[in-house]
């Protein structure tokens, strides 16, 4: 063989591009590409196990005109994975033998990975559901796997998704590992998809409500990528202070908000006494999040997770079929975030209270910053007025405006002088009416992109 092909191979084979998605060099932010990459997720859980292909290729069309760049889900799903076959008859495993994959199975997955590529959509693929590793309470299981089929399983598909562009990693799927055995598992999955990646996968886990999301267990594992958290479908909690928490841990890692309260969900799981979730709800968690230091955030709708329809039986009374429910508030108003998040430069971002001068209100008037090098943002969740203590970016002239997360639309405010203590006042104080305030250096000239 002429040396120079032989040489041209040899570097292919050991520079293939396994995944387009790094970390940036601060460690807070995802790249894709080399380029900063926002991270708008839905949990569409049930995604491969409960779709076809047509209804597929709907809801990732859908998701895809609303902004959405990530779709979170499961190849050995949640609702009896296992046992219940897909749109096509098929289970995933023969035997539930982690090791004896179904073919059949798993090129509808394939299929719909390719059919997110082609509407610009990533998939946050979990290879499991955790009650495949302990069955609780709610979990159906049931338990098939230990440390050496759960390495084996995890390094065939990286293997089979080696060449997949649009892929990130999630370990987990809602449960807290219950001692070392259990982490072990989920460590020798991790370990397995980087080696069979040559180090390339960004992988993180998925867990249940927690303190400290996956750094609990793995902030000092060399496989993890970023960290999760699940803070569950409670109103006002205080989830701001968990992504800080972690967000100044040693070694440094990206930090992100995975399943915050769905829209329509039962509050609390308790829908007679606190009722529904709503669109406000799902607003004042992604904009608290992501002005805590979280580099992204997810969406998620109790009908839609599910993917529930007439003739399946519903999981804590969902009230629309997922095609009605595609089109809710709240999944409408994400693409506004994702307008004003990438608007600005997102790598130098950073949360900073210290621009505010009112001190830790309580998690339903919350008032949050962030900022970059030259902007800062304000976020009012009841529109209550607050004062800024100026000359915290540069220019000594700030241009800036309202943002209303619900519209998208700007109010302009008068440019004002970079200094001293100023106060500002939302256009409209009260419940439901959250807003954004937006300064910036004049010189920049920034401007929010329709998309």
């Amino acid at each position: 063989m002429n040396k120079i092909l032989l040489f041209v191979l040899l570097f292919t084979a050991t520079h293939q591009s396994f995944s387009q998605f790094s970390i940036s060099t601060n460690k807070r932010y995802l790249l894709k590409d080399g380029k900063p990459f926002f991270w708008l997720g839905d949990t569409a859980w049930e995604l491969f196990h409960r779709l076809n292909r047509i209804d597929a290729d709907t809801y990732l069309k859908r998701r895809s005109e609303q902004g959405f760049t990530v779709i979170q889900a499961v190849v050995l799903a949640e609702l009896d994975g296992l046992h219940t076959p897909n749109a096509y008859g098929d289970t995933p495993l023969i035997n539930d033998d982690p090791a004896k994959p179904n073919e059949k199975y798993f090129a509808h997955v394939d299929y719909i990975i390719d059919k997110a590529a082609s509407c610009n959509i990533n998939i946050a693929l979990l290879p499991t559901w955790g009650d495949k590793i302990f069955k609780d309470a709610w979990g159906k299981g049931p338990e098939i796997f230990n440390e050496t089929n759960a390495a084996q399983y995890a390094q065939w598909l990286a293997m089979r998704f080696k060449d997949k562009k649009n892929i990130i990693w999630v370990l987990g799927g809602d449960r807290l590992p219950r001692n070392e055995s259990d982490i072990n598992i989920w460590r020798a999955m991790g370990k397995a998809i980087m080696k069979a990646t040559n180090n390339k996968a960004v992988i993180s886990f998925h867990p249940q409500p927690n303190n400290l999301g996956s750094a609990e267990w793995f902030q000092q594992d060399s496989w993890i990528g970023f960290h999760m958290f699940q803070t569950g479908h409670c109103r006002n909690v205080a989830v701001y202070d968990k992504i800080q928490a972690v967000y100044n841990l040693a070694p440094v890692r990206p930090v992100m908000d995975a399943e915050p309260i769905y829209e329509d969900h039962p509050v609390c799981f308790n829908a007679k006494d606190l009722g529904t979730s709503n669109a406000y709800d799902v607003r004042r968690s992604a904009y608290l999040d992501l002005f805590a230091g979280a580099f992204g955030h997810t969406y998620g709708c109790h009908d839609i997770w599910q993917m529930y329809s007439s003739g399946r039986e519903p999981v804590n009374g969902p009230h629309f079929p997922w095609q009605e429910a595609l089109n809710l508030p709240g999944a409408s108003q994400m693409i506004f975030l994702r307008r004003l998040m990438e608007a600005f430069p997102m790598v130098d971002r950073v949360p900073d209270q210290s621009i505010l001068v009112q001190g830790n209100t309580n998690p339903a008037e919350r008032i949050q910053a962030t900022r970059g090098n030259d902007y800062l943002m304000v976020y009012s969740t009841a529109g209550k007025p607050f004062n800024i203590v100026m000359g915290k970016v540069s220019g000594r002239q700030l241009q800036g405006y309202w943002y209303d997360p619900r519209t998208g639309k700007t109010t302009v405010i008068a440019t004002i002088t970079n200094s001293g203590t100023k106060l500002f006042t939302p256009p409209s104080p009260s419940y439901g009416q959250d807003w954004v305030l937006v300064l910036f250096d004049e010189a920049k000239h920034y401007s929010i992109t329709k998309r």
